[in-house]
């Protein structure tokens, strides 16, 4: 049994894999702030899946940790998770000697993308195939995976798409260059273009733009058109055959997806290279409930399946 764990800003979620490849129930619970913190919730998370399975930790044939910030998965030492107060931690050793099993760690988003692909695989019966998963949620992120490998790259860095500068213009992100694609496209984009009281932001954008407010419809605008930018992105330097949108804002469903789509369609009607493309038909949004990243952890723990390109 595989053990993932998904450890978020705020929610920490957990999932396991049987030798049959049936998974549990998601266990979730809150994320402590700061490093003892963030250890300490990630004890107690597999107490609780341990407690759930019947079973000692040391059952589990692998661990694997999901988490935001930059991850070196050789070493499980993560660096600058500002949300969950991280600038150095070496996550991985710790809980492997708490824990008596080893732990690897890798990026939440690549993570993801691991299980997005390991889950929809299943779904459709394609276990090969290359896909790209597009991380809209606070920032902007993607994670690749190839012919079944996760794409890294040489510095760890591949498919972060959100800092590469698109306006040379606009306002200054917060890595220090100016006009990322992370400044249009994310949760934070839109909490900054639209102030609002409302709790979710973005939920409140579109639906006062499909009620007519013109001022939310050129927000509304600005953001598909960041997204469609990543995805056309996407598709131009990894060529995958699938662009699967999640992240929290992928919680708009049918709305983002028929946004992107449209603009996709508007780009392609006015070039014959993009329209042999057919960008509009190679993007879905990542279906609700699927536990992709805590999937993706518990397939990072276990060496033979998880393999670095």
């Amino acid at each position: 049994m595989r053990l993932g764990i998904d450890i978020g800003g705020t929610k920490t979620a957990a999932v396991a894999i049987g030798a049959d490849g049936e998974l549990t129930d998601l266990v979730r619970m809150p994320t402590g702030f700061g490093a003892d913190e963030v250890v300490a919730t990630a004890l107690r998370t597999v107490d609780r899946m341990s407690e759930l399975a019947g079973v000692h930790a040391s059952a589990f044939s692998s661990i694997g940790i999901g988490i935001p910030g930059a991850v070196d998965s050789a070493t499980g030492r993560v660096a600058h998770a500002v949300n969950l107060g991280l600038e150095g931690l070496d996550l991985g050793p710790r809980l492997s000697d708490r824990l008596g099993v080893d732990v690897r760690v890798e990026n939440d988003v690549k993570a993801a993308a691991l299980g997005a692909h390991h889950l929809l695989g299943v779904a459709d019966g394609i276990r090969a195939h290359s896909m790209a998963y597009l991380n809209l949620g606070t920032g902007l992120a993607a994670g690749i995976v190839l012919d079944g490998v996760l794409l890294r790259g040489g510095h760890g860095v591949a498919g972060e798409i959100g800092h590469i500068p698109v306006d040379p213009a606009g306002e200054v992100c917060g890595c220090g260059q100016r006009g990322c694609l992370e400044m249009t496209a994310s949760g934070s984009a839109i909490a900054r273009m639209w102030r609002t009281e409302h709790p979710l932001p973005a939920r409140d954008l579109f639906d006062r733009a499909a009620a007519g407010d013109p001022r939310a419809q050129e927000v509304r605008e600005r953001f598909l058109t960041g997204a469609a930018a990543a995805v056309r992105l996407l598709a131009l330097t990894a060529d995958v055959d699938d662009i699967v949108i999640g992240g929290g804002l992928s919680a708009l469903g049918a709305e983002l997806l028929d946004g992107v789509r449209g603009i996709l369609v508007r780009w392609s009607e006015r070039s014959p290279f993009l329209a042999s493309l057919a960008l509009e038909h190679r993007i879905q949004v990542i279906p609700a409930g699927f536990p992709a990243a805590a999937v993706g952890a518990a397939l990072v723990g276990e060496p033979k399946e998880y393999v670095v390109g």
